[in-house]
């Protein structure tokens, strides 16, 4: 079994210094704050699918029908070509929160690669920046 780090000399007396520690907490935090954009986009991808599901089945009604519409605690009847407006608009909401989250994530991310070079290249196999993915 393979170590999946890079073979980094391992320094035996490495002096952490306050900006060392800096470092490594803006790593720590940052990583946490991927796994909660990432959690997010989870969870705004799953009400994307669940508004598609809804226009699919929107496609299947009558046109004479009146459809309930929750807008905040009401719910409000429109005409099946109203609701499917609203449900795209949703939809194109929800795509661009999406969207934006995964910017920041992507953001984060090339700031997690910038510390890793720094913090490797000082502390070598002597700290670990990887994910536990157990």
């Amino acid at each position: 079994m393979g170590d999946l780090l890079p073979d980094y000399p391992v320094a035996e007396d490495v002096n952490v210094t306050f900006e060392d520690q800096q470092k490594i907490n803006i790593f720590a935090r940052n990583t946490s704050r991927i796994n909660e954009l990432k959690d997010e986009i989870e969870v705004k991808k799953k009400e994307l699918h669940n508004l598609e599901d809804a226009c699919d089945d929107l496609l299947m009604l009558e046109d004479s029908l009146l459809i309930p519409y929750q807008i905040g605690d009401v719910f409000i009847s429109h005409n099946q070509e109203e609701t499917q407006e609203m449900l795209e608009a949703a939809k194109r909401g929800l795509q661009d929160e999406i969207d934006s989250l995964q910017s920041r994530v992507e953001s984060i991310q090339r700031v997690l690669g910038d510390l890793k070079v720094q913090l490797y290249a000082k502390f070598g196999n002597n700290i670990n920046l990887e994910a536990d993915d157990g």
